[in-house]
């Protein structure tokens, strides 16, 4: 008995000829289990290799999800969009390092370059650019679709901030990235854009100073400018994106959708995540890269005359997507107009989802019949009234006039502010008496109308400001 367990003990101990196979993993399979500790060879015998697909998305998706989830009509597939589109300008801007050098004398000429000389450089410049672009709007539509299927409420709220901050975070993408061009248009944008943080008090003139480098914009600009872009906003994107979904999971996935009288609680059919899902996204995916790729084939980025600090073009106009607030710059004093109105706003879009409601509408698309009524309404008021407000502002109000003796920070800046704020509380009101409306009804409602009025200042400034930015026709520019 001894004997033999000596010759076990010495069998244990003898190292394994050469030529003998062992069950050791080779460095491939160490390198996978490192990745995957919860895996084993025994498993490997088991599985087929498509098998660890399953596993890596599983990662980021449930096992199974609610049937009535997969409906393309309650997302429109946003989400997905956004991070393919995330993907490809991570992609196509790491391409665009190996030739783009962030200095005025050499920046202007590297993009010339890259178009011009780098096989498929127009192609990928053109990618980048319209990807940046589309990312904005389907970032927007996502969150107009998270508002409107009430997806802000519990346990969704923090979800809520969350979105929010990567919406900033692609607004702030955006914008470094339309100087790096250095070409006319971008620099008297940014140049304007800039200048308005002068208005912010106490601190504005020093927050100016440090985005520019300086107190002018020039090649500390543009270095500071490149940083944000291809740094510090795609780390912090990289590091919310991952928590975005790992809190849409922890809040048990998508919001269900449901009729206003159905309980939010109740659950339908599950099904797996693959293939259902996990297809859908594929499709929307494949979808989306041959658009952006049949967009950048037939119209090329915009790329104007070199920058010249010394001859500003007329107009100058922000990017498009701060067009709503130069509109808005052109009515009322700055102070109100970029400083005190949009952090109500932000404000008010923060606390949001933590205010006191009537009832949990999660899953219901405009919380109701009579939201989505309120809702038509709200649209007809500011597609009606915003444009007279334009037309009246610039033919006959003139509070600086009335009020004259009184600061303009106080007569173009406080009062038309105020006027403002009436207006929404009126509206707010009036739904609410009217249609006998719950909180969320209402809310819902004043939301609209700030949207769609935003929606005309910003096509009123893009397609209707002629030189001295006075009104006219598109065609007559």
């Amino acid at each position: 008995m001894f004997k033999l367990e000596l010759v076990q003990i010495s069998k244990d101990f003898i190292m394994p000829s050469p030529n003998e196979k062992t069950d050791q993993p080779n460095l491939f399979e160490r390198i996978w289990y490192s990745i995957f500790p919860h895996t084993s060879k025994a498993q490997d015998k088991r599985r087929p290799y498509w098998g660890w697909l399953n596993t890596l998305v599983l990662h980021f998706r449930p096992k199974v999800v609610q049937e009535r989830t997969l409906r393309f009509s309650l997302t429109w597939g946003l989400g997905g969009m956004a991070v393919v589109l995330v993907g490809l300008l991570f992609a196509t801007g790491m391409m665009q390092k190996f030739v783009y050098q962030p200095v005025p004398d050499r920046a202007y000429e590297s993009i010339l370059h890259l178009q011009n000389d780098v096989f498929f450089g127009q192609l990928i410049r053109n990618i980048h650019h319209w990807s940046a672009n589309i990312l904005l709007i389907v970032v927007f539509l996502h969150f107009l679709r998270v508002f409107f299927t009430g997806a802000f409420h519990a346990p969704r709220q923090f979800n809520w901030i969350i979105g929010l901050t990567m919406f900033v975070l692609i607004l702030g993408s955006n914008f470094t990235g339309y100087l790096l061009p250095w070409d006319q248009l971008a620099f008297w944008a940014v140049t304007i854009c800039t200048g308005m943080l002068e208005y912010i008090p106490v601190i504005g003139e020093g927050i100016k100073q440090v985005i520019l480098g300086g107190t002018d914009l020039g090649p500390a600009t543009l270095s500071n400018f490149f940083a944000i872009h291809t740094s510090i906003i795609p780390a912090c994107l990289l590091l919310l994106m991952p928590f975005h979904f790992w809190r849409v999971r922890k809040a048990g996935g998508l919001v269900v959708p449901r009729s206003s009288e159905e309980n939010p609680t109740t659950k339908g059919e599950m099904v797996p995540t693959i293939p259902n899902l996990i297809l859908r996204e594929l499709v929307v995916a494949a979808v989306l890269i041959a658009f952006i790729m049949l967009l950048s084939v037939v119209y090329n980025a915009p790329l104007g005359a070199k920058a010249n600090p010394g001859l500003s073009p007329n107009p100058t106009k922000a990017p498009w997507y701060f067009a709503g607030l130069q509109e808005l710059l052109l009515h009322i004093h700055p102070l109100f107009a970029f400083v005190v109105l949009p952090l109500i706003i932000t404000g008010v879009l923060i606390l949001l989802p933590y205010l006191s409601y009537d009832e949990n509408t999660a899953g219901v698309w405009f919380a109701s019949q009579r939201g989505r009524r309120m809702a038509i309404v709200a649209a007809v008021v500011a597609i009606v009234f915003t444009p007279l407000f334009v037309l009246a502002d610039d033919l006959f109000f003139d509070f600086a006039a009335w009020m004259r003796g009184i600061p303009p920070v106080v007569s173009s800046g406080l009062v038309p502010a105020a006027l403002i704020l009436a207006a929404l509380g009126g509206f707010y009101a009036l739904m609410k008496r009217k249609y006998s409306a719950t909180k969320n009804e209402a809310v819902q409602a004043v939301f609209v109308l700030l949207l769609f009025a935003f929606i005309i200042l910003t096509i009123t400034t893009v397609w209707f400001r002629g030189e001295g930015m006075a009104l006219t026709w598109p065609w007559e520019m």
